[in-house]
């Protein structure tokens, strides 16, 4: 794993910044948030960090808690289909 160094006991990764801006999500990370390749992934900067969020149907199901009624999240999962579909295209 060169360019990575993982301190367990704070749970803090690094990686590196490629040429062009990429970086390298560690693998224990995409496991356990389901990122698979084409994953979209929410990129925000809240004035002290950036912040990475993987948008695929268990995050959504995760959201169903704070949105009101079911057909929202299932609005929202149909939509993420229709969007992988589109973008074999």
């Amino acid at each position: 794993m060169s360019g990575l160094e993982v301190d367990m006991v704070r749970k803090r990764m690094e990686t590196y910044a490629t040429v062009k801006g990429q970086i390298v999500i560690p693998a224990v990370l995409r496991r356990k948030y389901g990122i698979v390749p084409g994953t979209k992934i929410t990129v925000t900067d809240n004035g002290e960090a950036i912040i990475l969020k993987p948008v695929n149907e268990e995050s959504l199901k995760r959201l169903q808690g704070t949105l009101k009624g079911k057909g929202v999240l299932k609005a929202l999962m149909e939509e993420r289909r229709k969007n992988s579909d589109d973008d074999l295209e």
